[in-house]
């Protein structure tokens, strides 16, 4: 790939207010995304900048304190601690009361049914916001004692962890959990369940504003480091820098690319193609009612949802459980197959395909959180029972492997052999 071009940062806003403020005071950085060089001016407050070629966002003009994200952080654990304990609902069944915290159904699923789904919901529903609000205060706790190694890993942790945290999924998933219990017993909403809300609300704050570039500015910022000429880019700290073994200002190895990414890829997606018929096709729920024992598939779930008057939570199942998981893995191979041929068309596509699976991807863990909810409320052994069948842990499988093979993959390689004719041309059109 040349990466010898150069183009001008602009704020991504067109507001020749914004174009006037420009310092004059300019460097050079190398996108993470796609390799362009790209010389930069100093952004102005409350204006983004992108990149020209890939669209990735270089950076983000909330300058707020970085004091916001700590308070954010402190706020986020005193909400989600009371999950823990606090019941999130009580159903009245058969004239007895029975409630769910949000360690329950995993709880259940572990002791009862399967080690594997029980830690696969522990860890997204639970462990990760506690690792991620904790990574950030320890990361405030490094920077202010200059503690190279606490500030280092904390926010290589956020930034690992930051996509597994699922507490949007396991409210909607609540929310159908409801729907479905709602004509066997009496339910009511507790403390617990505005305790999760109040979470996600911080997290969706925090993930916005919540810059590891910023991190690193406040530590040793780039303008510190003198180069003349940079080669490569930190995907750690975000500095452009030489080439090198390591990077100069976090000390983390640098690499070109990902090492084996395709073939990580190719591997998690096989995987996750064999699994995802055993998860279609055998039973993922077993759910007995007056002793009459009621089974279903993924897809006979959506349908009797369509049937019993609910064709939202029907086509939501359905989305979630089936399209979503079908649709990251063809388009994940869709993305190799074009970068392993060498196709020189529809760069900016494939880099769309890849943030939309990205994004996606959590969403299909939502049949998943219903069971564990649902089987956390209903008592085992009485007239009403309800446990998982065999396709949920394959289920799990898909869930995890398509997130996996999203993450392994080196989006920069989507860019490899961009011609630089045809770029110079479409430049010149726009």
């Amino acid at each position: 790939m040349n990466t010898e071009q150069r183009h001008n940062l602009h704020p991504s806003s067109k507001d020749d207010e914004a174009t006037r403020l420009l310092q004059a005071k300019q460097a050079q950085i190398i996108c993470p995304t796609c390799e362009i060089k790209i010389t930069t001016c100093e952004v102005p407050n409350n204006k983004n900048a992108h990149c020209p070629r890939c669209n990735t966002q270089l950076y983000c003009g909330n300058q707020s304190h970085l004091k916001s994200n700590l308070f954010l952080a402190v706020s986020g654990l005193l909400f989600f601690i009371p999950c823990l304990f606090f019941p999130f609902v009580t159903i009245r069944l058969f004239n007895i009361n029975f409630s769910a915290n949000l360690f329950s159904g995993s709880y259940v699923l572990m002791k009862e049914t399967s080690i594997v789904l029980g830690f696969v919901v522990l860890f997204c529903s639970i462990l990760t916001p506690l690792i991620v609000f904790c990574s950030v205060i320890t990361a405030h706790w490094g920077l202010r004692h200059q503690h190279f190694l606490v500030f280092k890993y904390s926010l290589v942790i956020f930034q690992r962890l930051k996509h597994w945290m699922m507490l949007d999924v396991f409210l909607l998933g609540i929310a159908i959990a409801f729907f479905k219990l709602s004509e066997y017993a009496t339910i009511n909403p507790q403390l617990g369940l505005a305790c999760i809300f109040l979470t996600q609300i911080v997290i969706i704050f925090l993930l916005s504003r919540m810059s590891v570039r910023r991190y690193w500015q406040q530590w040793k910022p780039a303008n510190h480091f003198q180069f003349k000429k940079v080669d490569s880019h930190c995907r750690h700290c975000h500095l452009s820098q030489p080439e090198a073994d390591s990077c100069q200002r976090c000390g983390f190895k640098m690499r070109k690319r990902k090492p084996n990414s395709i073939q990580k890829t190719w591997v998690y997606l096989i995987t996750a193609s064999i699994l995802i018929f055993p998860a279609n096709m055998l039973l993922i729920s077993i759910f007995y009612s007056n002793g009459k024992r009621f089974e279903d598939t993924i897809f006979s779930g959506v349908i009797s949802f369509i049937d019993g008057g609910m064709p939202l939570i029907g086509l939501i199942i359905f989305i979630a459980s089936i399209a979503v998981p079908i649709a990251k893995i063809v388009g994940l191979i869709y993305i190799l197959i074009s970068i392993q041929v060498k196709s020189l068309t529809h760069y900016t596509r494939r880099m769309k395909i890849y943030l939309f699976v990205k994004w996606i991807g959590k969403w299909s863990i939502l049949d998943l959180y219903v069971i564990a909810i649902t089987i956390a409320l209903v008592d085992r052994d009485q007239l009403l029972d309800f446990s998982p069948g065999p396709a949920a842990i394959a289920f799990a499988g898909v869930v995890v492997l398509t997130m996996l093979a999203a993450e392994s993959l080196d989006p920069r390689l989507i860019w490899d052999n961009y011609p630089t004719n045809k770029e110079k041309n479409e430049l010149t059109d726009e």
